[in-house]
């Protein structure tokens, strides 16, 4: 039986070749920049902002 190339392969063979990477790229790059050393005193000073009082 010859594979026949639908929109449905076409589609999933390119999310799994082409987007999942990238998106794991993506998520790899935030979860440094979340974690990074330099950015602590950053995100401890915009955790206590909603009780900061004005």
């Amino acid at each position: 039986m010859r594979a026949i190339l639908t929109v449905e392969n076409f589609a999933s063979n390119l999310v799994l070749t082409f987007w999942t990477p990238v998106f794991v790229g993506i998520f790899i790059a935030i979860l440094t920049y979340a974690l990074w050393p330099r950015n602590k005193a950053m995100f401890d000073a915009a955790s206590r902002q909603p009780l900061r009082e004005d």
